[in-house]
């Protein structure tokens, strides 16, 4: 899950914010990037405690809600359309009976509408049984409402542009979707004969309507599906990034441990079978066998140091790449040098546990992140409209940290701007 950015020395790079990945998965990710594929279980455990399973950073969170409530705003003109139009009707209808009857057919029609459209941007939701209620409901509209004012007024070639603009939403496959299309024309058609109306006018009414609706529709629908796909495509991502670290820690160990383990079996079945036929050489086999397995023991402490090795250009990348998931537009500039071990150790735990805190305890849609020399600034937004968790005792712990090597931390809010400062 790459940015196609760089961290050396000196470099300055900015990433944007975009649409969040499922939480759990990049929180776990989070874990594994900025520890340098070290996965500790504690700090495993204390980033995936930070948000419940399935919950959203609560920007991203309220950018889908107000982007659903869009969509459905949109889609609510045409559950209108669907009220308003064929409701002149009713107005214009002398005979009692014709608009009781006409009302509801309207209200049913327009209720069943409204229950696929919200099915359309509620994943949740299975829509098999609002279509068959739609489907029932249009069918039924046709006796009730299509006698409605004529031939004084339309009234079903309005609720036949709704079926035509709502065709796409009940499949997504496009040959049954131009069907129904066909269908509400041909129904509008063969009301205006049943109602002895002019026919030319019913399907102009409903084309044009239908047509016209479902561009507006149609649009914002597609947009939110891909703002869906995009989430579900970064979750995705982050889910993968973490389990090929784990595989590609996995193959090195086999690498480290796999012909040493081979030895030591052959060695082992080898004393077993000289033990009574030639106890020095099985002696002198029980000595190999221990030192090959000491040697193993090396070999493996020493792959599993370099994965603990602190790189700190390695964990600004591993948080610009979390920030830029969670939604949050992060710049971020690199130390102009190479930092002394003691010194990136420090930074890179102070960062880990800010941008922790960025996630946990603000709304942030931007953050900026500087190293100078042993100073570095981590700057964000969103400070003023989440409250610290009262348990929490990260920068109380990292300030008596690093007053045991000779450094500060210190920490300032202005409106809503956080800001951390690190001096080693």
């Amino acid at each position: 899950m790459g940015t196609g950015m760089d961290h050396r020395p000196g470099l300055t790079f900015s990433t944007s914010g975009s649409v969040p990945p499922s939480q759990a998965a990049r929180w776990a990710s989070f874990a594994a990037v900025t520890t340098n594929f070290d996965i500790s279980p504690l700090f495993q455990n204390h980033i995936l405690s930070a948000s419940p399973a399935g919950a959203r950073p609560p920007r991203i969170a309220r950018v889908l809600r107000w982007a659903r409530l869009a969509t459905l705003a949109t889609l609510g003109m045409t559950v209108l359309t669907s009220l308003v139009m064929p409701g002149v009707g009713l107005l214009r209808e002398p005979d009692p009976l014709l608009v009781v009857l006409g009302a509801l057919g309207i209200v049913l029609f327009a209720a069943a509408l409204a229950g696929v459209l919200h099915a359309a941007v509620t994943p949740s939701v299975d829509p098999g049984v609002r279509r068959r209620v739609f489907t029932a409901a249009t069918v039924a509209s046709i006796p009730l409402a299509g006698p409605l004012a004529v031939p004084d007024w339309q009234t079903w070639a309005w609720i036949g542009g709704s079926v035509f603009a709502t065709a796409p939403m009940l499949t997504t496959r496009r040959w049954p979707a131009l069907a129904v299309m066909a269908a509400a024309t041909a129904a509008s058609a063969g009301v205006a004969l049943w109602a002895g109306d002019q026919v030319r006018p019913y399907v102009a009414i409903t084309v044009i309507l239908g047509l016209s609706t479902l561009t507006i529709s149609g649009l914002q629908v597609w947009l939110w599906n891909l703002l869906i796909e995009a989430q579900e495509g970064r979750a995705a991502q982050a889910g993968l990034a973490a389990v090929e670290e784990r595989l590609r820690f996995a193959r090195d160990v086999h690498d480290v441990l796999g012909h040493d383990l081979s030895v030591i079996a052959l060695k082992a079945e080898l004393a077993e079978r000289l033990v009574f036929l030639a106890p020095d050489k099985a002696a002198q086999e029980a000595a190999d066998l221990r030192r090959v397995a000491a040697d193993a023991l090396t070999n493996l402490r020493a792959a599993v140091h370099g994965y603990r090795e602190v790189d700190l250009a390695a964990q600004l990348t591993a948080v610009a790449q979390v920030l830029r998931s969670s939604g949050v537009r992060c710049t971020v500039t690199g130390p102009d040098r190479e930092l002394p071990r003691e010194v990136a150790v420090q930074l890179a735990t102070v960062l880990r546990e800010a941008t922790t805190n960025i996630l946990r305890h603000s709304t942030a849609g931007w953050c900026e992140i500087a190293i100078s020399g042993t100073r570095m600034t981590v700057t964000n937004d969103g400070a003023g409209q989440a409250a610290p968790d009262r348990h929490s005792s990260g920068l109380h712990g990292l300030r008596e940290r690093l007053a045991e090597v000779g450094g500060a931390l210190r920490t300032s809010v202005e409106g809503d701007v956080f800001h951390l400062e690190v001096t080693l």
